[in-house]
């Protein structure tokens, strides 16, 4: 089935995917890693885009993202693809592209599901072996939310703030909430909104969704329950997921 174009609208969050050619590593070291975290923080500000998590893992990285403008993610996304590409073919004394091509972007629900897509992030670098839980990674935003550290450019959404009334209660409730997972069936149902550009979202928000843009934003209609499947989790992990 060809992928439809990318759906890009102003105030609700994204959450975007953007990989390695051909799965190529896009980072070779901290000094990579710091560039590209860097080159996000400042193409978010450029473009008016509230970032509120990111991780960045050898070949691809993951954003969750609001723009102010319907223009805001795909000129951010653009600006940051050459800054990256720039520095990183400099440094390492090469040419060509990097990148796969277009990046991913899936619009997400502002609810328990831009919740669960953060803790999905912050899962990440443990599903791929790079450590053994989240807060022994560096290269994500968990440490901001688990109160370890401070990234001062992030924007904790609205679902976050609601998780309790101190700072405290809302790093225990957000790393009680990371500890748990999301499970195997919400975690497909992620990654499967992801890879196919679908919004990840209930069936009401999907509705109203699909009333806004006059195009079809799930796989069937609005919140229609997908019956039994024979694919693996796997061959929906793997797209994104895999090295």
């Amino acid at each position: 089935m060809a992928r439809q174009p990318r759906l890009t609208l102003a105030g609700e969050p994204h959450h975007v995917v953007l990989r390695g050619n051909d799965r190529q590593a896009i980072v070779r070291d901290d000094a990579d890693r710091e560039h590209l975290l860097q080159a996000i923080i400042q193409q978010a500000r450029n473009h008016r885009v509230a970032l509120h998590a990111w991780v960045i893992v050898d070949n691809h990285f993951h954003l969750l993202i609001t723009p102010d403008t319907g223009e805001g993610v795909p000129k951010m996304m653009q600006a940051l693809g050459r800054s990256h590409v720039r520095h990183f073919n400099d440094r390492h004394q090469r040419s060509g592209t990097l990148w796969e091509g277009r990046y991913r972007s899936t619009l997400v629900q502002p609810d328990r599901h831009l919740l669960d897509c953060m803790v999905y992030l912050d899962l990440h670098p443990v599903r791929l072996g790079l450590a053994a839980e989240p807060g022994a990674y560096p290269w994500s935003s968990h440490a901001h939310y688990a109160g370890t550290a401070m990234h001062r450019h992030l924007a904790p959404p609205s679902v976050y703030w609601a998780l309790g009334n101190t700072p405290f209660a809302r790093e225990a409730a957000y790393a009680s909430s990371v500890r748990a997972g999301l499970g195997a069936d919400r975690e497909k149902s992620l990654v499967d909104a992801a890879l196919h550009g679908w919004a990840w979202g209930d069936e009401g928000h999907l509705a109203e969704l699909q009333r806004r843009t006059g195009r079809r934003l799930s796989r069937g209609r609005p919140g229609r329950p997908r019956g039994p499947s024979s694919e693996s989790p796997d061959q929906y992990l793997s797209p994104i997921d895999g090295d």
